[in-house]
């Protein structure tokens, strides 16, 4: 069978017309499987440039059935991993591209003493926690038309947009029978109104050419407003979501709806990044050029990866930056505050906004784990009824309330999961449900 060959020999390729043969046994073995287990199973995959990380579910019951990884593709020697049933491997192999990575991927997956797949075909979907494109949102399938579109937007989106549109023209040409679905990161903030999505520029920019602010982390924010509403049993909630990480940005939410975002028209907007710039005003850039003589692209290049955290401090993992300032490094100091008062500038804002919030949620690595940060953002607001309990924060693990008993505002820490949301995302999808938005 074409799978056994296959899987037997990643590193000899079967022909097209094999393929094209195999493809109706396997649409139809995957449909019967779908309809006879009642199962979709789900992949959704997480790349960075080097990386490809994994949660498999059973969408039937959201059961995340496995999860995984691979770094430094396109190295001779790549650690991966795959935990499943509570056990947990690791490994090192040769991963020449991501292609081969998902290869692997489903490899591990299919072993019957995993028992995660009885083989690939069992596989409904691969799903991508896609970032941004061209005069597309919501949720695609992945077709040339959507890579296209993703292309377009590469400079825009530097960090993330290439790598997934080769991994998806790998995928596409070497797995043609699993569909793939990208989610983007902006179909959240679609219900953002004009207000704060416009630009002060040539109106004919936003209508014409789609420069406006179109708002990331889109999966993580969605599940804040879920899971938030959900503790406070309020469907109507006002929220202010905190997704601080390597990438870093504010949402205020009412309703379970986007009302602003602090990510603009790329994901090198708003708040100070781990290696991104944030905020900053584009007129610098002719006074750079001439000081420097660097061009236009040497520039951008800096400013999307030798800046934000990395170009304050020196460093881009906040962990280290802390470390340094507790020895008393002025720079690591004031990279820390210029990050809080950004922060502090939406939280602001987006109080105004919202008028009030009803509970402020931290997420993402630093969101989550660091206990100084979370005290410096929530620092003397009390005047907006905002109380953090310095007890509950430096001991907080995991999803739990950090508020004190007199504060009006709750404030928690709260684990997102993006994957979830991209599986369910893709499983509406391939159940009929609508494409958004072209």
């Amino acid at each position: 069978m074409y799978w056994k060959r296959f899987w037997a020999n990643k590193e000899m390729p079967v022909s097209r017309d094999a393929q094209r043969r195999a493809l109706p046994a396997l649409r139809c073995a995957s449909r019967l499987t779908s309809t006879v287990n009642g199962t979709m199973k789900i992949l959704v995959a997480n790349l960075g440039s080097t990386s490809f990380k994994y949660r498999l579910f059973d969408m039937t019951t959201e059961a995340v059935l496995a999860r995984g990884g691979i770094e430094r593709i396109g190295s001779s020697q790549s650690p991966c991993f795959v935990e499943s049933g509570g056990q947990r491997e690791e490994a090192i192999v040769e991963a020449r591209d991501h292609a081969a990575a998902v290869r692997l991927c489903l490899e591990q997956l299919a072993d019957p003493k995993r028992r995660c797949l009885r083989d690939p075909s069992e596989l409904s979907a691969i799903g991508f926690k896609a970032v941004h494109a061209q005069g597309l949102s919501g949720v695609q399938r992945v077709d040339e038309r959507v890579l296209a579109a993703m292309e377009a937007y590469a400079d825009v989106a530097p960090a993330h947009n290439p790598p997934y549109v080769r991994a998806m023209r790998l995928l596409s040409q070497e797995l043609p029978h699993i569909p793939l679905v990208a989610a983007f990161e902006t179909g959240f903030h679609e219900t953002i109104p004009a207000a704060q999505r416009y630009y002060a520029v040539p109106r004919e920019w936003a209508d014409k050419y789609g420069i406006f602010k179109h708002g990331f982390h889109g999966a993580s924010h969605r599940y804040i407003a879920e899971r938030a509403a959900q503790l406070l049993d309020k469907p109507g909630a006002k929220i202010i979501s905190c997704h601080l990480g390597g990438s870093s940005s504010l949402c205020a939410i009412r309703g379970g709806q986007s009302q602003a975002c602090s990510l603009g028209m790329s994901p090198q907007s708003g708040l100070p990044h781990n290696n991104r710039v944030g905020e900053f005003d584009p007129f610098a850039l002719p006074a750079l050029m001439r000081a420097t003589g660097k061009t236009l692209e040497q520039l951008l290049d800096d400013l999307a990866n030798r800046s934000g955290l990395l170009g304050l401090s020196g460093h881009n993992d906040l962990r280290d930056i802390e470390t340094e300032a507790n020895k008393g490094g002025s720079q690591a100091r004031q990279a820390l505050e210029v990050f809080v008062a950004a922060v502090r500038h939406y939280l602001g804002a987006y109080l105004l906004l919202l008028n009030g919030a009803d509970v402020i949620v931290f997420t993402g690595g630093i969101g989550e784990n660091s206990a100084r940060m979370r005290q410096a953002i929530c620092a003397d607001l009390d005047w907006f009824g905002i109380h953090l309990d310095r007890v509950k924060n430096d001991n907080a693990k995991g999803e739990m309330a950090i508020h004190s008993s007199q504060s009006r505002v709750q404030l928690w820490i709260m684990p997102t999961n993006e994957e979830l949301i991209v599986a369910r995302q893709a499983k509406a999808l391939l159940s009929g449900g609508r494409e958004s938005s072209a």
